[in-house]
């Protein structure tokens, strides 16, 4: 019989988020949960963020964080053991709810495993199944108990593979909310920048191998830029990154690069070289001219090219023209286009165009207000707290297994 003391019962959640962009909005949604259950107890997978917000974390995101179809063949072994792991510790926890964020490869097979024991399974962040891999829809819709997605399109495409997703409103909206930038005027000052110089923005992702293949053509696009124009170079880089990562490369005559975060960069560049990823809807918000630039290694490439069915790759297309337009609101450079000349041309062009950089500027603005929602943290936290109450209520006594 159910006892009055299970209400009383410390709730447990399990969260699996392998990227630092995960760690980032898996924490907004346990910040949310903490005005509820002060003394939730939080385990499984994050990085910097969950961790100081309480989050008992078997693995962090830098282990986590494998990028590329070689890589993950690479690494198979090891992250055979983390899902190892993962499902013995969800075994002695038995948590009542699991989050998952993102990261497919890992959660969706963590997914079936949760289901199978009972254990609600909310996923926040839908795997870009509409870009490749149509066919995990299916088994989502086994596995999953609620999906939260945060573009409008997803809500649709989901609709006509017969699954429901509810649209949360998009992490990095909210998230940018709460940001606190200092004036233009006061940033040039504390980096004794001419108000006349040209603002550059370099930003070359935050994994090794994106940095080794993509950094040292942006710095040769900065060489060539510094040619022509009276220029200051701002270089964002993540904090959790090894910054020795960047200094075999920074090492050009006549080149000022500052290094700042990547918000100062999207805050304050007049144009920036992006690297395809979170980093480009990041920028969008800030309605930012951008040229967005993506190398990988070749056998990446060639499998990536066969099995992605969109024809623009940077979330600020997608989300501006739509899914499957080939139509650009930034300019993409991919693979070897994605060279120094290259970079350096299309940044010229914006440069040398203000009617062009304006007209980027309001159709990335224009997108932004289209996503922006009120609170797609307390949306999800919501949604778990609605299966922390039915667990209190049912008082279920799940048997676990492998």
């Amino acid at each position: 019989m159910f006892q009055f003391q299970d209400f009383m019962k410390q709730k447990k959640l399990f969260v699996l988020a392998g990227e630092v962009s995960g760690d980032l909005h898996a924490s907004g949604v346990l910040d949310a949960l903490r005005n509820q259950y002060p003394d939730l107890d939080v385990f499984g997978t994050g990085g910097v963020k969950l961790r100081s917000l309480g989050a008992r974390l078997l693995y962090d995101t830098d282990d986590l964080s494998v990028m590329g179809f070689v890589e993950v063949l690479r690494q198979a072994f090891f992250l055979r053991k983390v899902i190892g792991d993962l499902k013995d510790s969800v075994l002695r926890e038995k948590p009542d709810v699991a989050l998952l964020v993102d990261y497919p490869a890992m959660n969706l097979h963590m997914a079936r495993f949760l289901k199978r024991n009972a254990i609600p399974v909310v996923y926040y962040i839908s795997p870009k199944v509409w870009a490749w891999k149509e066919g995990r829809v299916m088994k989502m819709k086994r596995s999953i108990d609620r999906l939260l997605v945060i573009f409008n399109f997803e809500v649709e495409f989901f609709a006509r593979h017969g699954m429901v997703a509810e649209y949360a409103g998009n992490p990095v909206v909210e998230e940018l909310l709460h940001l606190d930038m200092q004036p233009r005027k006061q940033f040039l000052r504390r980096h004794a920048i001419n108000d006349g110089s040209v603002l550059i923005g370099l930003l070359p992702g935050s994994r090794k191998q994106e940095i080794s293949l993509i950094y040292p053509e942006m710095l040769e696009a900065a060489r060539l830029l510094g040619e022509r124009y009276d220029a200051v170079f701002l270089v964002g880089k993540a904090s959790h990154v090894n910054h020795a990562l960047f200094e075999a490369y920074e090492r050009i005559p006549g080149v000022r690069l500052i290094e700042c975060s990547a918000y100062e960069v999207m805050q304050y560049a007049d144009a920036a070289l992006v690297t395809s990823g979170t980093a480009t809807l990041e920028a969008l918000c800030f309605g930012l001219p951008m040229v967005v630039v993506y190398r990988t290694g070749w056998l990446n490439y060639v499998i990536g090219k066969r099995i992605v069915k969109l024809h623009n790759i940077s979330l600020a297309n997608i989300i501006t023209k739509g899914l499957l337009s080939d139509e650009q609101t930034v300019p993409e450079l991919i693979q070897h286009e994605a060279s120094g000349e290259r970079m350096c041309r299309e940044v010229s062009f914006l440069i040398e165009n203000p009617l062009r950089r304006k007209e980027m500027r309001a159709a990335l603005l224009d997108a932004r207000a289209q996503l922006a929602s009120s609170s797609p943290s307390q949306k999800a936290a919501s949604v778990i707290s609605h299966y922390f109450e039915l667990e209190q209520t049912h008082g279920t006594d799940r048997q676990l297994s492998c």
